[in-house]
């Protein structure tokens, strides 16, 4: 598979690329996903515009929603008083977390108004941009990470909750929940 990306980034012939797709029977869809998966050393910002195009190859509706409300939530974070040109990994990945926040809370409050299929489609949107995500830590993950700054914070009540509750949302930020997070604070200190 690496040489048909090897063979698509020196081809300046795309009908050539297409049939070389069909006389190997690789499903299209499969190699645009795997484009994604290869073009790690890029902004997140550059990849969600490729992901956007080759979403648009693959005619993936659905996906090409999602990717473009990331777009446009970046655009308007750069155009936004005070903003730099470029905006930081760690400003990228806080709209992408309040997209994904956004998308099921929207989709639970569906399926508490009975809309199963609005539901289904705010949670596929949220998967496709969760994808951007770093790996989220597991409960069991976070406490272990909690418990040092607990100690540091000398915690001992749900009183100290905030204490912890700052310093943890700094540590952890992109790579957990802040609902998970303080669930596991409260867990800990009760």
């Amino acid at each position: 598979m690496i040489w048909v990306l090897l063979d698509f980034k020196f081809s300046y012939n795309i009908d050539h690329f297409k049939s070389f797709l069909k006389i190997n029977r690789i499903i299209k869809k499969d190699y645009w996903q795997m484009i994604t998966f290869v073009k790690k050393d890029m902004s997140l910002f550059e990849q969600i515009n490729q992901d956007i195009k080759s979403a648009m190859l693959a005619k993936e509706k659905e996906k090409l929603e999602a990717l473009r409300a990331v777009k446009a939530a970046f655009l308007i974070a750069k155009t936004e008083k005070g903003a730099q040109e470029e905006l930081s990994s760690e400003k990228e990945i806080a709209i992408i977390q309040k997209l994904v926040k956004q998308r099921k809370d929207s989709a639970d409050i569906y399926i508490e108004n009975n809309r199963p299929e609005l539901a289904e489609k705010e949670s596929k949107e949220a998967g496709f941009i969760a994808v951007y995500l770093p790996k989220q830590l597991s409960e069991e993950e976070i406490k272990e990470m909690l418990k040092p700054i607990i100690e540091q914070t000398s915690a001992s009540s749900m009183k100290d909750m905030g204490k912890v509750m700052g310093i943890a949302s700094k540590q952890l930020a992109g790579k957990a929940d802040g609902k998970l997070i303080s669930d596991c604070v409260k867990a800990l200190l009760a």
